[in-house]
């Protein structure tokens, strides 16, 4: 139950986080998550959208050399120590978490955490076997 997520590499210069989110507004894409790390000469924009394959075709048009990844997402308590008890589960495994952002559904109750995994389906296995909710990109994006 791994999620594709969009990855698109861009110049480390003022406009071009921009760039990219008008592209997806014309084209009437939603965002439901990002995460945005750089370097000092390019930086990593990671996209959760519902319309995976729109949004990489119109941003291949717009010149941006995108990519896809997996990544799993834990539906996480709004409590003290839930977030906590996902990481001790993955450790006792051995699994590093290589990085991880979050998303709020207004229809769940909590949290939805995204993870890359240096094992994604060694912590999937780990997660389900304790009762951790892991969702599918459908019920991610329900109607996309």
């Amino acid at each position: 139950m791994k999620v594709e997520q969009l990855v698109v590499f861009l110049e480390n210069r003022a406009g071009r986080v921009a760039d990219v989110t008008h592209a997806l507004a014309e084209a009437k894409i939603n965002i439901q998550a990002l995460s945005l790390a750089d370097t000092s000469n390019f930086g990593i924009l990671r996209l959760l959208v519902g319309e995976q394959e729109k949004a990489k075709n119109v941003l291949k048009e717009k010149g941006f050399t995108t990519g896809t990844t997996n990544v799993v997402a834990v539906l996480v308590d709004d409590k003290p120590g839930a977030l906590d008890h996902v990481l001790q589960i993955v450790s006792a495994h051995g699994i590093n978490v290589e990085y991880m952002y979050s998303l709020i559904q207004r229809e769940r109750p909590g949290a939805v955490m995204i993870f890359r995994f240096d094992k994604n389906d060694q912590a999937i296995e780990a997660l389900t076997e304790t009762g951790a909710k892991i969702l599918s990109g459908p019920e991610l994006f329900p109607g996309h």
